[in-house]
């Protein structure tokens, strides 16, 4: 009878465990690069999502190999809400084109919770190359040799000017560096004439005047520096090299569960203050459920492919 007793309290203990709310402990969430852009935003969803839930929600940084590492653990954690993944959409709609070898299926081993923010790369010059325009650019690309800087193979500052320089059907050198930072710096020295990168590491230069601004490779125009026209505005129409970042989970966390932080990070991206840090990041912000990002993360995948192939570009 004890024993019956027993299993009886042990059973309903688990049951009440079940039937709590989620979440009832902290979520553990993954972030795919090391303190940076990425890293700061994920700190402010989740503080946000944190506050109204009632939980922590702890960051770890699980750098390398272009995302896969920190999204393969996620995708061999438990279905169960407590271990998320913030990353770079390329993880999902760039690396299974560059890599030979992906270590989980980006579509079968993740539940797509939420596309929050995209963003842009803004096209700038050398304040000495003599392109006002982005037609100015093409037309002196078809005369000389000229080359451009990106912050490495396959980086989002690469696959942007690969697409761009299919779409207007010219050739240009690349310079691939081992980040963003140090090729800005050299196109801002002269050593390279141009670069694609995130607004806010070019236009500060942009402003001093060592660089000059050509265009911006999302749909709409930069909140941030509204007077640079977009590439598609400047005769290259529907072109849009927009990217974004993702909050995943593994495949098979509850419908519920995907609902419940779908709508937390799209109440957080309302609040005026988040408004306000994602004007200043140059980040759109996206109202889309869980569906919608998913369909978002696939358009995006077979662009990519398409630049990928056409450009043949493979992981270093």
């Amino acid at each position: 009878m004890k024993r019956i007793i027993v299993t009886l309290a042990a059973c309903a203990l688990a049951l009440a465990a079940q039937a709590q709310p989620y979440p009832a402990k902290p979520v553990r969430v993954i972030v795919t690069t090391v303190p940076g852009p990425l890293d700061t935003f994920a700190r402010i969803i989740g503080e946000k999502v944190s506050t109204s839930l009632k939980q922590p929600f702890v960051i770890e940084n699980k750098p390398g190999a272009g995302g896969n590492i920190g999204a393969d653990m996620v995708a061999k954690s438990a279905p169960d809400g407590y271990t998320l993944l913030f990353a770079l959409d390329t993880t999902f709609t760039v690396n299974p084109a560059i890599y030979k070898k992906m270590p989980f299926d980006p579509v079968k081993d993740f539940a797509v919770i939420s596309v929050p923010v995209t963003y842009g790369q803004m096209l700038a010059v050398n304040a000495a190359v003599p392109a006002k325009s982005v037609a100015d650019l093409v037309n002196l690309a078809k005369q000389k040799p000229m080359n451009y800087a990106s912050g490495g193979n396959g980086s989002p500052s690469h696959l942007t000017y690969a697409y761009f320089l299919a779409a207007a059907g010219v050739d240009m050198s690349h310079i691939p560096y081992k980040g963003t930072g140090q090729s800005i710096v050299d196109v801002v020295a002269g050593q390279v004439d141009s670069i694609f990168a995130v607004t806010t590491g070019v236009y500060p230069h942009v402003k001093s005047g060592k660089l000059r601004a050509l265009g911006v490779s999302s749909l709409k125009r930069s909140a941030l520096a509204p007077e640079v026209p977009t590439v598609a505005e400047s005769g290259f129409q529907g072109f849009d090299a927009s990217f974004a970042y993702a909050l995943l989970a593994p495949a098979g966390t509850t419908d519920e569960i995907v609902q419940l932080l779908n709508r937390e990070v799209r109440k957080a991206l309302a609040s005026p203050d988040v408004q306000e840090k994602n004007r200043v990041a140059d980040y759109a912000a996206m109202d889309l459920d869980p569906r919608q990002s998913a369909a978002w993360l696939k358009d995006r995948h077979e662009h990519w492919a398409r630049v990928v192939q056409r450009a043949g570009i493979m992981a270093e």
